[in-house]
């Protein structure tokens, strides 16, 4: 079973600066295993308002952007990938295609690095910036979901 008094301590962390959607999970602990516990999760997300749901996708950082701080597990996640060793072209046009995505949506293009190379996600950007807001949106809260299946999953390897 998963759950206890330190639940917040345990698991606030694994979205990103979005501490709310475990605290509003942690009333339905304990949960029987992981795949149990990242359903709920998830549904507390698919539960928030819009408005929510936009400012979680709005704290993710940009994908290979120099200058902004990233969490320990973004950084990790995209040195990974190899987004922290971007050769100066792939930089300028890993730029590019960031600033144009967030001027068509509003927000940072989510993908779940650990999933794919720096290739891939270059080619995932470029594709998804053909889709509508309403898409990506949802795109994003999926990405989002992978991204906390894959870190919940190494945080209970790690204390188990």
């Amino acid at each position: 079973m998963i759950g206890g008094p330190d639940f917040l301590a345990r698991f606030g962390h694994l979205f990103e600066h979005s501490r709310w959607v475990v605290e509003r999970t942690a009333g339905r602990a304990p949960f029987a295993d992981a795949a149990a516990l990242h359903a709920a999760l998830m549904q507390t997300v698919a539960d928030a308002t819009p408005a929510e749901q936009l400012a979680l996708i709005r704290a993710h950082p940009e994908l290979g952007a120099k200058s902004v701080p990233l969490t320990e597990a973004s950084d990790a996640e995209q040195t990974g990938a190899g987004l922290k060793a971007l050769t100066e072209a792939e930089f300028e046009r890993f730029a590019a295609l960031n600033a144009a995505y967030r001027e068509k949506f509003g927000f940072p293009f989510i993908v779940c690095v650990r999933m794919h190379n720096k290739t891939k996600i270059f080619d995932i950007l470029s594709r998804r910036l053909n889709n509508d807001t309403a898409t990506e949106h949802a795109q994003a809260l999926f990405e989002i979901g992978h991204i906390t299946r894959l870190r919940l999953a190494d945080l209970l390897a790690a204390t188990t």
